[in-house]
C-alpha cells in the first residue's frame, strides 16, 4: 500500500471516524488515521494519513487551518451551533457591515477561548459532551489559540458568512458565540466548511460521498508523499550513505559528513539521505538523531 496523505472532502452528517472506516475498507488497509476531527455538521478538508504517515499526523495538525462559517444572530444554543437547543434570544439581529468588520478585527491575534461543552475534549478522562448529556457541571479551562486572519464575506439580514484562518485547537463555534456577545447579541453557527489545512486545499480533495464511484488507481495516484506534507519543516539532505546507522539509532556528528540544507538546532527537520526521505530528526550541538523513522 502506498503511504502518504490523502486529502478528503468530508460530507455533512459524517464523523471523521466514519471517513477512516470507509477508506480502510476501500483501500483494504488498517493503518489509516485522520488529522484533527471535523464535527459531523461540518464539511471540507480532512487530511487522511495512510501507512507510516500516521506518525506525522501531529505535525500536520500544527499547520494552520482555514474555515468558511455561516452564523445566525439573535440566538444562542447549547452547542453553539444549529444542532443545539436555543438557550437565549435577542432582538438585536441586524448590523452594519462596518460594525461587524470592526468586531471581527478585535479577535485577530492571540486570544483565549472556552471550548464548547459539547466537544470531545477530555476532562479527567471523560469527554465534555458526556458531562453535558448527563447534566453535570465541569470546569472548562480556556485555551490559547491564534486567529491569523478573519474576514466578513457576506451579510444578509440575520446571517453573516465569515472566513477564518487560525491555529490548531481553535473552535469556530466558540469564536462565533463570542462574536455575538461582543456585538451585544447572541449568535450560533449554522454551517462550517474547512477549506484548507496547511497547504491542502478543498479543490484538491476527493469527495468521500462519491468514494464508491472513484477508481482505486485514481485514489492511489492522489496520495501525497509524506515528506511533501512536512513543507513547514526545515530539510537536510545528507550526501553520504549513513541510512543504516541513522535508522538503527546511531547519532551522527554533522561535522563528519557532507550535507546540504539550513536548519535550526533543537527543532524538527526532514531528513533526506542521497535524495531518499528517511524521516524526521533533530540536531543538538551539531549532532543529528532520528525522532521518527518513516522510510520502508
Amino acid at each position: 500500500m502506498k503511504m502518504g496523505i490523502l486529502v478528503v472532502n468530508k460530507a455533512k452528517g459524517m464523523t471523521s471516524h466514519d471517513v477512516v472506516a470507509i477508506l480502510r475498507k476501500k483501500l483494504n488497509t488498517k493503518r489509516i488515521g485522520h488529522t484533527g476531527t471535523l464535527d459531523p455538521m461540518a464539511t471540507g478538508v480532512l487530511p487522511i494519513c495512510i501507512g507510516n504517515a500516521t506518525r506525522v499526523s501531529d505535525y500536520i495538525m500544527q499547520q494552520g487551518k482555514s474555515y468558511i462559517a455561516t452564523l445566525k444572530f439573535g440566538e444562542a444554543t447549547t452547542t453553539y451551533d444549529s444542532e443545539g437547543e436555543i438557550t437565549n434570544l435577542s432582538e438585536n439581529v441586524t448590523f452594519e457591515a462596518n460594525t461587524i468588520v470592526n468586531v471581527l478585527s478585535s479577535f485577530k491575534g492571540k486570544i483565549e477561548q472556552s471550548p464548547p461543552i459539547y466537544s470531545a475534549i477530555k476532562v479527567n478522562g471523560k469527554k465534555l459532551y458526556e458531562y453535558a448529556r448527563e447534566g453535570k457541571d465541569v470546569e472548562i479551562k480556556k485555551r490559547n489559540v491564534e486567529i491569523y486572519d478573519i474576514k466578513l464575506l457576506e451579510l444578509s439580514g440575520k446571517y453573516a458568512k465569515i472566513k477564518v484562518a487560525c491555529s490548531k485547537g481553535t473552535y469556530i463555534r466558540s469564536l462565533i458565540n463570542d462574536i455575538g456577545l461582543r456585538l451585544n447579541t447572541y449568535a450560533h453557527m449554522t454551517d462550517l466548511i474547512r477549506n484548507r489545512v496547511g497547504k491542502f486545499e478543498i479543490k484538491d480533495s476527493i469527495d468521500i460521498s462519491k468514494i464508491n464511484e472513484i477508481n482505486i488507481d485514481k485514489i492511489l495516484d492522489s496520495i501525497i508523499p509524506t515528506e511533501k506534507s512536512l513543507y513547514n519543516l526545515d530539510k537536510i539532505n545528507i550526501l553520504e550513505d549513513i541510512k543504516f546507522r541513522l535508522i538503527n539509532g546511531q547519532r551522527i556528528n554533522l561535522n563528519t559528513v557532507k550535507y546540504n540544507g539550513n536548519f535550526n538546532q533543537n527543532e524538527d527537520i526532514v531528513i533526506i539521505i542521497n535524495d531518499e526521505f528517511i524521516g524526521i530528526g533533530k540536531v543538538e550541538k551539531n549532532v543529528l538523531k532520528m525522532e521518527k523513522v518513516l522510510c520502508q
